[in-house]
């Protein structure tokens, strides 16, 4: 499918919208918790077993975002946000499908394998395509398209819900609701499809050599770079520290609070994620715009720098103010959605626009290994500690410590980000055997 070209006069603004109505789409995964009782009801599934779906989702997102992103490249964001709707809407599915047959593993496959490379697909499919349209002000087009993946489960949660109260919380009432699930989100995807285009002289610029002007790397040549990994740990630690709390935000403020005179309540809890998402939301668009302002670089020093901060004043007076503890939970979760959409800038400011979709899907990784590494950091320390018989507060310390020592690193991780040499950079020639689809012969 070739890239879809603007016509002239056609406006720039028009494709933030397109990139949303993906974004929004495939942000529902955040919303899979609303899923997991009826599930573990109607199906006999353990906790662990019902999280499966999302898991698998987040890590076939790094992986197909990894993977797919020189296709994305090559093939042009209509083509990506094709892939994407039917990828993300058949595993709704499928899940429908295993649902109303009590086939629990169909759901898996569904909506955790295939719904994920439509996770990490869509995720990419707008980056290149935005920062090219917007070389100004890169950092608000991607947070602009990014802040509706942290923003679709507050449309997703709600709505989930209701369905569930409508059609029943048996299997056939959550295959009805997987149902509507992928038949709502193809139409609403499709609006991106059709929607999107890029700049005139874009397919021109990426099929002839010679035409990128200045700093320009192939995503081949990026991963072999000290900047890519360093940005690697960056994205890395901040998603860490971020999704240690996103991930058990309701126990958590539950548990900090069990003890005193007023203690939270299970709607106030959930009130609490409710505003944990809205920050999530917030800060992608309010953090990356500023960094258009004040640099990358010094964006990822407050993300990391304030974060730590937060994390230690939450360590030591977080149990005796309740403001204190959200205020600062609502900063760091801010935090963690600007390092999501920040990061796109960073790269293009590092390796130009030439394969920034690509190198940004290889940086996803971090995603994937950080979604893993946070829950496990919290649960498994807190576990331990209830098993030595601590409450409260004191079931976290040991892990907030820890999140600030990683926060640390990513600090250190940034401030070794230099500019890439310049036989890094892409040449007439390398650029013609990238076209022909042959390997350069050197990096």
């Amino acid at each position: 499918m070739s890239p879809p070209v603007a016509p002239p006069g056609w406006s720039r603004w028009l494709v933030p919208p397109a990139a949303l109505s993906v974004h929004l789409s495939i942000g529902q995964a955040y919303a899979w918790s609303v899923f997991k009782p009826p599930l573990e009801s109607a199906l006999g599934l353990s906790g662990t077993q019902s999280a499966l779906p999302f898991q698998l989702g987040i890590v076939m997102l790094g992986l197909s975002a990894a993977f797919g992103g020189t296709l994305v490249e090559r093939n042009g964001p209509r083509w990506a946000m094709t892939v994407a709707l039917v990828c993300f809407s058949s595993g709704f599915l499928l899940a429908a499908l295993g649902a109303a047959t009590e086939q629990y593993w169909l759901i898996v496959l569904g909506y955790g394998f295939v719904g994920g490379i439509g996770l990490g697909i869509g995720y990419i499919s707008p980056v290149s395509t935005l920062i090219k349209w917007f070389p100004d002000r890169p950092g608000m087009a991607t947070g602009i398209a990014i802040m509706g993946f942290g923003g679709g489960a507050l449309i997703a949660s709600p709505w989930s819900a209701r369905m569930l109260e409508s059609f029943g919380a048996d299997n056939s009432g959550i295959a009805m609701a997987f149902l509507v699930h992928g038949l709502t989100y193809a139409v609403f995807m499709l609006l991106g499809v059709l929607l999107v285009r890029v700049p005139r002289g874009e397919r021109r610029a990426a099929s002839v050599p010679g035409t990128v002007d200045g700093v320009q790397v192939s995503a081949r040549s990026a991963v072999r770079t000290p900047q890519f990994w360093c940005l690697w740990v960056v994205l890395c630690m901040n998603v860490t520290a971020g999704i240690g709390i996103l991930e058990k935000a309701a126990p958590m403020i539950t548990d900090f609070f069990a003890d005193t005179a007023t203690p939270v309540s299970a709607t106030a809890a959930a009130g609490f994620v409710a505003l944990l998402s809205a920050a999530n939301m917030a800060g992608r668009i309010t953090w990356s715009s500023t960094s258009d302002l004040i640099g990358r670089k010094n964006i990822y020093r407050v993300y990391l720098g304030a974060g730590a901060l937060m994390y230690l004043l939450i360590a030591l007076f977080g149990d005796s103010s309740k403001p204190l503890f959200i205020l600062c939970a609502l900063v760091i979760l801010s935090f963690y959605g600007g390092g999501f959409a920040t990061v796109p800038a960073y790269l293009k400011d590092l390796f130009g626009s030439y394969q920034v979709g690509a190198i940004h899907g290889r940086l996803l990784t971090a995603w994937s290994t950080a979604g893993v590494l946070g829950p496990l950091i919290v649960n498994w320390i807190a576990d331990r500690q209830e098993e030595a018989g601590k409450s409260g507060s004191a079931l976290y310390g040991t892990s907030f410590v820890i999140m600030i020592g990683l926060l640390v690193v990513g600090f250190v991780a940034n401030e070794f980000v230099r500019p890439v040499d310049p036989r890094h950079h892409v040449t007439a020639t390398r650029e013609a055997a990238d076209v022909r689809g042959q390997q350069p012969e050197s990096a």
